[in-house]
């Protein structure tokens, strides 16, 4: 039976897309996860929220547990995740508002606990990533997405800063450099533990800004954010209605 894991970015967390709704607070052996978990239906299907930055928003990138995270929606019987996150564009081509739907990470986090394989005394385990993003559930998010009208990106590289502080224009530029497409603080810990977990992960990345690296535009700033959000977060809701029956 399909059970779709939703992990609410900053403003991407609102419980009112469920039916018949209910909270259910748990612990893992990783620790207590962002938030409780609201479990619920979307057009008969059942799903599971969580809200990553917590209910209040008031864990940082850093201070968010990734692991009890991914956990808690596995012991909860996820079957696929969908993941939500604001982004920076590096791309002049990726407007605010738009969606990038990644399909490759660099890690550039310095302080977190990115895998649950921390000793080899029962054997080495090392994950594959080549492809850390499901192919089958980026083709049913960009399908849908055209069929809604949205601007859609299939396909791109997200940088994860460990944050909270936004990146130095050298910084930017650099990420540019390497090809990364849009930045972020949360997604690549995310990727890596579904991956681990043997859960199929993808991510609507939504733009809300240009990063540093525009020499014509204002750096980012969190007003700027949340002001690009709250104007696309509808959006997002729909995409994430639209997409959870077809999974079934």
């Amino acid at each position: 039976m399909v059970k779709v894991g939703i992990i609410g970015g900053s403003g991407l967390d609102d419980p009112r897309i469920l039916q018949e709704a209910n909270e259910v607070s748990l612990d893992t052996p990783y620790g207590e996860p962002s938030s409780s978990l609201t479990v619920g239906k979307i057009s008969g299907v059942e799903v599971v929220l969580l809200a990553r930055h917590g209910k209040n928003h008031q864990l940082s990138p850093t201070q968010v547990n990734y692991r009890a995270n991914i956990h808690a929606l596995k012991e909860q019987g996820a079957t696929h995740i969908i993941a939500t996150s604001a982004c920076g564009s590096l791309k002049e081509e990726i407007g605010r508002g738009h969606f990038v739907l990644v399909d490759q990470f660099i890690d550039f986090t310095r302080h977190r606990d990115i895998t649950f394989f921390e000793s080899f005394e029962d054997g080495a385990k090392h994950t594959p990533m080549s492809d850390p993003f499901d192919a089958g559930l980026r083709k049913v998010l960009y399908e849908t997405s055209e069929e809604l009208g949205f601007i859609c990106h299939n396909g791109g590289t997200v940088i994860t800063i460990e944050g909270p502080r936004f990146s130095t224009k050298a910084e930017s530029k650099m990420f540019r450099i390497w090809g990364a497409d849009v930045i972020n603080m949360s997604v690549a810990p995310e990727a890596i533990l579904a991956n681990e977990a043997g859960i199929p992960y993808a991510v609507i990345a939504m733009s809300t800004d240009y990063d540093c690296w525009k020499e014509d535009e204002e750096p980012v700033s969190w007003e700027e954010i949340l002001e690009v959000f709250n104007l696309n977060a509808d959006k997002v809701k729909q995409l994430i209605a639209n997409v959870v029956i077809k999974i079934a």
